[in-house]
């Protein structure tokens, strides 16, 4: 009986070839998957970088860069030059993990003070920030906070804000950052319903222009406790049929303190949308580490259902589609800790 040989046939697979004859990557989808890693603006995709760079050839790399042109560009020195831009951008993108890491693990009083800080020294000013530090906290949390702020940069937070903003701006904010409020729960319902009355008229009846000069307005907002303020604001929605906030609306500082003072998760839930939403400057791009990093031991449970009724959309699920590699897996991580606690 015949025994046949057995042969094996090697087929080599041909190259693929751009137009000018160079080799490109084997798979164009590892090519999009490297530029998406690139991409930010919430990370970059470490995992994705580095199985498919350790692969790439100098070939590959070239034609990666060739067919990248947001990331890199031609120039007159006739080679495949990182854009100056993006490469500044992607240096701050491959910071955002960090920078989530060490603020988790500072010493909130720390983390609030170098806040406070931030605040005014951006340009713009952050108003909205020190409101959301002085009216967030509790007033032992804040008071600790003014207390590194004075370890930190040997001047008080009401000396800081004092000398750096004016008119109406600073008397809001000075006091605001510098009040230890009540925490209890008593409360006065005749002063309420007349103070309540008091907001009212200077909002519906005197001209809004004038609430900045408004003595009343400005006590009630920064000296009563949140309790207090909680029970104004729904005896105002009773008697007006509108939300204090709203009623504010074209006065963004006052607005901010309503909503900070007296509904935290809606104003923390907008500020996460703003930062995953299109567009969005740098500014409310770290917003987004401090939100999550600050409040996951707070009222991440009431923010995220919040952040879900408001915009029809799980906060994690918004989070895994905006963000990219460790930064996404931490925010992430940190949030679903939130809503077990």
């Amino acid at each position: 009986m015949d025994k046949r040989k057995k042969t094996t046939i090697l087929v080599r697979r041909e190259k693929k070839l751009n137009k000018e004859g160079e080799k490109i990557m084997t798979s164009p989808e590892e090519c999009e998957a490297l530029r998406t890693a690139f991409s930010g603006p919430h990370g970059v995709e470490e995992k994705s970088m580095l199985e498919i760079l350790v692969k790439c050839n100098p070939a590959d790399l070239t034609t990666f860069r060739k067919n990248s042109p947001g990331i890199f560009s031609d120039d007159e020195c006739y080679f495949e030059k990182w854009d100056s831009s993006h490469m500044k951008f992607l240096e701050n993108e491959f910071l955002r993990f960090q920078r989530a890491v060490i603020q988790r693990t500072m010493h909130p009083w720390e983390r609030d003070a170098l806040l406070v800080r931030k605040s005014l020294e951006e340009k713009p000013p952050l108003y909205n920030l020190l409101i959301e530090l002085a009216c967030t906290r509790t007033s032992e949390e804040f008071l600790g906070a003014r207390k590194a702020f004075q370890c930190l940069y040997s001047e008080s937070v009401e000396e800081f804000v004092a000398v750096r903003v004016e008119g109406f701006q600073r008397r809001l904010l000075v006091a605001l950052a510098s009040t230890y409020r009540y925490e209890g729960m008593r409360i006065d319902e005749a002063m309420i319903k007349l103070e309540c009355q008091k907001l009212g008229r200077a909002i519906k009846i005197d001209k809004k222009n004038e609430i900045e000069k408004d003595d009343e307005v400005l006590r009630i907002l920064t000296t009563r406790s949140k309790h207090y303020l909680k029970t104004i604001h729904k005896c105002y929605k009773e008697s007006y049929d509108s939300n204090l906030e709203e009623d504010l609306d074209d006065i963004q500082i006052l607005r901010d303190t309503v909503n900070c003072l007296c509904a935290p998760p809606i104003y923390f839930s907008k500020i996460l949308d703003k930062a995953m939403s299109v567009g969005p400057t740098e500014q409310e791009i770290e917003a987004l580490t401090r939100v999550i990093v600050t409040r996951t031991d707070v009222d991440m449970k009431d923010i995220a259902a919040e952040f879900n009724r408001k915009f029809g959309a799980p906060l994690i699920e918004r989070i895994e589609a905006a963000a990219l590699g460790n930064y996404r897996d931490f925010l992430v991580a940190l949030v679903k800790r939130g809503m077990a606690n």
